[in-house]
């Protein structure tokens, strides 16, 4: 691919975005629709792409936050950029850059998140640009180099070609993780890795699992989104025909009914929260939800995982939003790292 000339004011501004693998195309009719006269280049396909808009680069910051895409998970600006030898004087190079056309404000907590594409025969690593860049920051910026908690990112984006550089506070890149990629320890004895959905969706959506005293788990098997609730002191009440896991079964704050849902009756408002991550087809999902929405109190939550079959993507998210209404108003829609053929959708029950 070929290197970009520098970004100025007046020739609008440049940023790399990235989404999960296979909703590229997607995340870019999202970018198109918020700025029509927006130009694409593809560095990795139905991934990460370059695109340039004319606009400014807090004006195109400040309309991504609010109207943010389902699908663009992570952007960074291109500040400036420059061809790379695949040596290791590139470091250097990489430090002038910094030093002379990114402004970065003295005096903050500054993280350096550094990415190389795949394939890309470097003679060093992310890391070794991050230390680079650290040098730069604490000799001449004053600023002290952090790993969580910044105040502004400097992010590198490497080809086998050139590097792309930039900074900006962690909100205007909507991740404060390199490449929007969030990353959760895997404990001992973990149920299964479908908990590190409902974990990112706590985050991305801005809930504390803590505040609910109720929850409903709608097809918990084998219980990786209970326990999470289990865990924030939440009562659960988890219905699946399958086994739950063993672990589970002699929690104190556990009602394990093992049926399926379409065949339970609760209390009217008797929960909450409302949390379903089924490998239903989205209309059978919603259905059953539908169906249930009785049992969740008015401005309570419901947090459901969508299947994208065949990757009609927009259709589906409009079919949700209308099979359950009026009882449930969308919030947020949200295609997390941890998903991967389906998204996460947010309602407050009405």
């Amino acid at each position: 691919m070929d290197s970009l000339k520098h970004t100025e004011p007046d020739q609008g501004t440049t940023f790399i975005g990235t989404s999960n693998h296979g909703f590229g195309t997607q995340a870019q009719e999202e970018l198109r629709r918020l700025f029509p006269k927006a130009a694409f280049t593809t560095i990795v396909p139905t991934e990460i792409y370059m695109f340039t808009v004319p606009e400014s680069k807090k004006t195109v910051t400040d309309h991504i936050k609010l109207n943010e895409p389902v699908f663009v998970r992570h952007i960074q600006p291109v500040d400036a950029q420059f061809e790379l030898d695949g040596t290791a004087a590139d470091l250097s190079k990489l430090q002038e850059t910094v030093r002379s056309q990114l402004h970065i404000p003295q005096g903050f907590k500054i993280a350096v998140q550094a990415r190389k594409l795949d394939g890309a025969s470097l003679a060093y690593t992310p890391f070794n640009c991050k230390e680079a860049i650290d040098e730069v920051i604490v000799r001449e910026c004053k600023s002290e180099p952090v790993v969580k908690d910044p105040d502004f990112i400097v992010s590198v984006f490497l080809t086998d070609r050139a590097a792309y550089v930039g900074v900006s506070a962690p909100e205007d890149n909507l991740s404060d993780w390199a490449g929007g990629a969030i990353r959760f320890q895997k404990e001992e004895g973990q149920i299964s890795r479908a908990k590190f959905k409902l974990l990112e969706a706590e985050r991305r959506f801005g809930l504390d699992y803590s505040r609910y005293r109720t929850a409903l788990d709608i097809g918990a098997a084998p219980g990786g989104w209970t326990s999470l609730l289990l865990e924030r002191g939440c009562s659960v009440t988890a219905v699946d025909p399958a086994r739950l896991d063993a672990q589970l079964l002699k929690h104190p704050k556990l009602t394990y009914l093992a049926k399926n849902a379409g065949d339970v009756t609760f209390k009217q408002d008797a929960f909450e929260l409302l949390v379903c991550d089924m490998s239903w087809s989205p209309r059978q999902m919603a259905q059953l939800v539908k169906q249930l929405l009785y049992a969740l109190k008015s401005g309570g939550t419901a947090i459901i995982t969508i299947k994208l079959m065949h990757k009609k993507a927009f259709q589906t998210m409009r079919d949700i939003v209308e099979a359950l209404s009026p009882e449930l108003q969308l919030q947020q829609a949200k295609q997390l790292f941890h998903n991967r053929e389906e998204l996460t959708m947010f309602f407050i029950k009405l």
